[in-house]
């Protein structure tokens, strides 16, 4: 199989779909690989070391669309690209479409076969390729806010941790999964004064095994988020419903009557953001104010350290990519039902539920839109 990797060409995304040594190992299972010329190199990747890998150096996204028959990216295809896709070819890269409809009709008119990072599980019906990045999201997310936090940012002046003799500041984080994990060890480790909200109690359990009752957990309700939100100097919104829009749970109402300065970190906004007054932003200008309240809302927050995103995504993608190539995508969806559950778009059909419930498609069965394409293709189902 023809496998290529276009350059990302979103705002300050520099992380690529696969590393050199991903490459070293798709061609030692016999396949070819293009890679666009300086894909990498912002991020010590060079032309140089994907040819010593075994891959050719391409010049254009187009000669790379036209002729690849799998697309392996990191951030879903921006329109024009979208438009580059053909029927039969395999797009392999997160696409958060729930709350993207222009690109969920781009897809569907392309007949391409998209799978959804995002959206892939395993046998404990975990997330696997979305869990590096959300590891990432999580422990940036802290970070981010605390730089907000400072005066010359637009924050309240208040360092996260306080110092001796000055109360740390007040950190709330909504939703106790991978992100909001990774987010309570970054604020506990420097010293902030941490609560989770979640609405599994085994979960809140287990938070409360992992963190030694150091961080305080609360069942999530509406008079608990705005309770704790009032009193927060950063809010960190890490909530995920697989595949679908988030919910809002931090209305503009409660925006209005928090702390003039505060920070909200909207890790969810991938999803259509789980705030109210949440619009994606960029690395450019990743944050801007509404009633006196600094959100910090940027759509690829893990590009902001491409290097280990790219790395860390790499190591959950490869198996997943080294299948489809070996086997080509239909057999490798039909032997996988965890794979399986990534196919989002096949042939203009939508096939994931929330997909199709959010935006008003009709729902395919992925294994009954895998059984008609064969069918109009003339192959045996």
């Amino acid at each position: 199989m023809l496998i290529g990797v276009p350059k990302e060409i979103k705002n300050h995304e520099y992380r690529i779909g696969l590393t050199p040594a991903s490459v070293r190992e798709l061609i030692s299972h016999g396949h070819e690989v293009i890679v666009q010329k300086d894909g990498g190199s912002a991020i010590g990747f060079t032309d140089e070391m994907y040819v010593e890998a075994g891959a050719r150096i391409i010049d254009t996204p187009e000669e790379i669309f036209a002729t690849a028959d799998m697309i392996v990216k990191v951030k879903e295809p921006q329109p024009h690209e979208c438009e580059m896709l053909r029927p039969g070819q395999i797009l392999y890269t997160y696409l958060h479409l729930a709350p993207d409809p222009k690109q969920t009709e781009l897809l569907v008119k392309s007949g391409a076969t998209c799978i959804a990072y995002e959206t892939v599980t395993d046998r404990f019906g975990a997330l696997p390729l979305l869990a590096p990045m959300s590891e990432v999201a999580g422990r940036m997310s802290v970070q981010c806010g605390a730089h907000h936090l400072e005066k010359a940012q637009g924050g309240l002046g208040v360092l996260l941790g306080g110092v001796p003799g000055v109360a740390p500041a007040k950190v709330l984080i909504i939703g106790g999964g991978v992100v909001g994990t990774n987010a309570a060890k970054m604020a506990l480790g420097m010293g902030a004064d941490v609560t989770i909200l979640d609405r599994s109690l085994p979960r809140l359990r287990q938070l409360d095994d992992i963190f030694g009752g150091a961080v305080r957990t609360e069942y999530s309700t509406n008079d608990a988020i705005e309770s704790h939100a009032l009193e927060s100097d950063l809010v960190i919104g890490a909530v995920l419903i697989p595949g679908a829009a988030a919910p809002k749970l931090l209305t503009r109402d409660i925006i209005s009557r928090m702390k003039k300065g505060a920070v909200v970190v909207d890790v969810a906004i991938d999803q259509g953001g789980c705030f109210e007054t949440s619009k994606a932003t960029t690395h450019q200008e990743p944050t801007y104010v509404v009633d006196g309240v600094v959100h910090y809302c940027v759509a690829n927050m893990p590009g902001g350290v491409a290097r280990t995103s790219t790395m860390a995504l790499n190591n959950a993608t490869l198996p997943f990519a080294v299948s489809l190539a070996n086997k080509g995508a239909k057999q490798a969806l039909l032997d996988d039902a965890n794979l399986l559950e990534g196919l989002n778009v096949h042939a203009g059909m939508v096939t994931y539920q929330a997909v199709a419930d959010v935006l008003g498609y009709e729902f395919v069965d992925p294994k009954l839109a895998l059984q008609k394409s064969a069918v109009q293709q003339g192959e045996v189902a």
